[in-house]
């Protein structure tokens, strides 16, 4: 284990060896940029055994969520770049403007150089293997700072480029908020980070000295509305499956729930049904190897905050609320009734809570929507297309979903990211690729039209001036 003096040589002494490879790959041809992502996306399938025993370690995670969570996006996204990456690197022809009349131009895609990826602890092999894919497509040296809140993916994230990297190309540093710091203090062309908006904002700050492009994927609290004519039963079915999965500690997971008061007590009954089909009876569910456990005792203690102080303040249990701090375990919990100025609703719960409000009028929601930072994430459960398209219309969030939770996030064709306080810039598919690359414009001259506009300035020229003023 080195030291924080050692460790701030090492990080120094790659960065300076990546300095040479980001030049060197900047003429890097498609086939040499697959060949890369080809090597990680074997290196990924060959300790697929290691990443499925890291999950169990570190969150208890049954094996099939660790595979369908962590395994099957990265490698999603590798197998569409390798499809596609071609076409993304082409230059793209571009027609003039008018006052551009007689050049010809394009757009040349080009590397950023050398970047950073400071992944989250959540999902910790997906969400940083998969914007490596995208760093790699676009033909940059990487350096990655996984979360030390889980050592076990972290080692296997390190094996894993170890496999199929050296340093001066992709290298990885493990460590806390002090091996980070020294990362950031670094001129980088690009980082991107994944985790809360507070600590965004700090990433954002240190990017900033070094006027460094950044892409953050932040969260916020994601509410779903379940509307009056909305099909109860592949509502609770799907909600708790996008709530539970990694017992809640997901970015876009839904945070809330309005819920129509006409329909509220069908959909709380279609939701017990649901629960007891999963993960067994309320006295069973702590022994069900379907859920996974909190990261660590102190974020327990955190959700469990959250939990007594809304009871606290008069919020009423529906279900669950059973707490096991030692053991990692909070119960999938309903409640109701809680009060504004409650911790739970002010604050990203991260964790299996899960707050009912029922509402009489769309436009209730729709306004409590709009008084809270953008969400990650918002989720519409409704048959009613003119009530659908007026939420669409009339709120703002980085993503969202008809009929359906989360999965705006396997949609390799869509761009993935937040606004304002829940992410800047876009990642996935070819949207990933563009946020490690640089749009450079190009304009190639074939007629001198523009020394129509040289000095001496002239009646004529200022004749012309009108003319262009009136016709572009």
């Amino acid at each position: 284990m080195l030291n924080a003096t050692e460790q701030k040589e090492r990080i120094d002494c790659i960065f300076a060896a990546q300095e040479a490879t980001s030049l060197r790959w900047r003429e890097s041809s498609c086939e040499e940029r697959k060949q890369r992502i080809q090597r990680l996306k074997a290196a990924v399938l060959a300790h697929r055994d290691a990443i499925v025993a890291a999950g169990a370690a570190d969150f208890n995670k049954p094996a099939a969520e660790v595979e369908l969570t962590e395994i099957l996006p990265v490698i999603s996204e590798a197998n569409e770049a390798l499809r596609h990456l071609k076409s993304w690197m082409a230059p793209r022809k571009v027609l003039p403007s008018r006052m551009m009349v007689g050049t010809q131009a394009w757009k040349k895609v080009e590397p950023k150089g050398r970047v950073l990826i400071i992944s989250p602890w959540n999902y910790p092999v997906n969400l940083c293997l998969g914007p490596l894919v995208s760093a790699l497509a676009a033909g940059n040296t990487v350096m990655i700072k996984p979360s030390e809140m889980t050592p076990h993916a972290s080692k296997v994230i390190e094996d894993i480029i170890a496999s199929a990297f050296t340093e001066d190309e992709v290298a990885v540093f493990d460590g806390d908020a002090s091996v980070a710091q020294a990362l950031l203090d670094l001129p980088f062309n690009h980082i991107f980070f994944t985790g809360s908006p507070q600590v965004g904002k700090i990433v954002m700050a240190a990017a900033a000295k070094h006027l460094a492009s950044v892409t953050l994927e932040l969260g916020g609290k994601s509410p779903t509305i379940i509307d009056q004519s909305a099909d109860l039963r592949e509502a609770a079915r799907t909600i708790l499956w996008a709530k539970y999965t990694n017992d809640g500690q997901t970015c876009i997971a839904p945070d809330h729930v309005y819920v129509h008061a006409s329909c509220k007590e069908a959909w709380l009954a279609e939701c017990r049904r649901a629960l007891e089909e999963t993960y067994g009876t309320e006295e069973r569910r702590v022994h069900s190897p379907y859920l996974a456990r909190i990261v660590n005792e102190r974020h327990t203690a955190r959700i469990n905050r959250l939990l007594q102080d809304a009871l606290s303040r008069g919020a009423r249990l529906v279900l669950g609320g059973q707490v096991d701090e030692s053991a990692r375990f909070i119960a999938p919990t309903f409640l109701e009734g809680i009060p504004e100025d409650a911790a739970i609703m002010q604050e990203e719960i991260f964790g299996p809570l899960l707050p009912i409000i029922s509402f009489d009028h769309i436009d209730e929601v729709i306004n409590r929507i709009n008084a809270d930072p953008k969400p990650l994430a918002l989720y519409i459960w409704s048959e009613n297309e003119e009530r659908t398209q007026r939420i669409l219309n009339r709120t703002s969030s980085g993503g969202a979903c008809i009929n359906h939770c989360v999965v705006q996030f396997l949609h390799g064709n869509l761009p993935f990211g937040g606004v304002n306080n829940s992410g800047i810039g876009q990642a996935h598919g070819e949207y990933g690729f563009l946020a490690f690359s640089h749009e450079r414009a190009v304009v190639r001259n074939r007629v001198r039209l523009a020394r129509m506009f040289f000095p001496p300035y002239t009646d004529k020229t200022r004749k012309l001036i009108n003319l262009f003023l009136k016709s572009v």
